[in-house]
């Protein structure tokens, strides 16, 4: 227990052999339980959750994937037994031990204070985040993240690709877990989904954990394009979901005007360029052209963010300063 909730942590494992142990074994606990969901492992990471001690005495539980359904399909399967469960907060750690226990409570926090029903921890906050993470890694993520404001409403909220986060027991009936995004946009998926269910979400500073041992099973050039694309999507089902259906918004005209001036400015710069190749000089009504429709889509663009953003303020509110406090690092 912690202040009174109730409190589990998620684990989605995939081939954690030499990882898993450790990830229960520091377990601070505060936690009264330990879900962890082998995502169709290839190795022992089963067996070495059935022989760890906690796990006999009833503190750990564990399920198993018959189809291997990606760490989003683990995240989904622990979230729902949470709910069933009816836990107060659902915290997901990953399997690699890439998350710090010491950072638990401040994850925890905003949550069981009522401040928040989700939040994230983020890394690329603290002055050690460029040090520590790899730096694709760090430059993909960063990328990402700018998307996802964009396309989630969340304007204040960074780091959208790190998995140590905390959601209660309202946002957890809230979301359609069996529709949930399977692979690494997982995260992203469930930002926009949040949003469109006006749940407030707090960004948390933690600390960037590298070289314990864990394998990375991304590929992040791949991943920018894969989930670049997933934003793509969301951010338009967003759009009709909280502005046309459930209740309408005028920055939807200024968005789809943002569009056609764009596309429409992008065809006349290609006309542009041609007339000045093949004949030296550009039509005083081409430029013109050019120009105003420039200046309508970026100025409509610029007007329907500032409107999202307003629209959505309120879903982001500020995080008490807390210090965290750590141990002492072997080595």
């Amino acid at each position: 227990m912690y202040k009174n909730n109730s409190v589990v942590v998620v684990v989605p494992a995939y081939d954690e052999e030499t990882q898993i142990a450790r990830v229960i074994e520091t377990m601070p606990d505060i936690v009264d339980m330990i879900v962890i969901v082998n995502d169709r492992s290839r190795d022992q990471t089963s067996e070495v959750i059935r022989q760890h001690p906690q796990y006999g005495a009833g503190r750990v539980t564990l399920l198993e994937h018959e189809v291997n359904q990606g760490v989003g399909g683990a995240i989904a399967t622990g979230y729902m037994w949470s709910r069933d469960h009816d836990y107060d907060v659902a915290v997901v750690m990953a399997g690699d031990g890439q998350m710090d226990p010491d950072d638990l409570p401040a994850i925890l926090d905003p949550v069981v204070d009522g401040q928040a029903d989700y939040t994230k921890g983020n890394r690329l906050v603290t002055g050690e985040a460029f040090k520590k993470i790899p730096k694709v890694r760090f430059f993909g993520n960063s990328a990402l993240s700018l998307l996802t404001k964009i396309a989630s409403g969340y304007w204040h909220v960074a780091d959208s690709q790190t998995g140590y986060t905390a959601i209660n027991r309202s946002a957890l009936r809230a979301i359609d877990w069996d529709n949930m995004y399977k692979r690494y946009g997982q995260p992203n998926d469930l930002l926009v989904k949040l949003n469109v269910a006006e749940m407030r979400v707090i960004d948390v500073p933690i600390e960037p954990v590298y070289n314990v041992g864990e394998k990375s099973g991304i590929n992040v050039r791949k991943a920018i394009f894969t989930i670049g694309s997933l934003l793509i999507r969301l951010f338009f089902w967003r759009l009709k979901e909280k502005y046309i259906i459930r209740n309408f918004h005028p920055l939807v005209f200024f968005y789809a005007m943002s569009f056609f001036g764009v596309g429409l400015s992008a065809a006349l710069f290609i006309r542009l360029i041609a007339l000045w190749v093949g004949q030296g000089h550009i039509p005083e009504i081409t430029f013109l052209s050019w120009l105003f429709s420039f200046s309508l889509g970026f100025n409509s663009l610029f007007f329907a963010m500032w409107f999202d953003y307003e629209e959505n303020k309120h879903l982001n509110p500020p995080l008490k300063h807390r210090e965290i406090k750590r141990k002492p690092r072997p080595g």
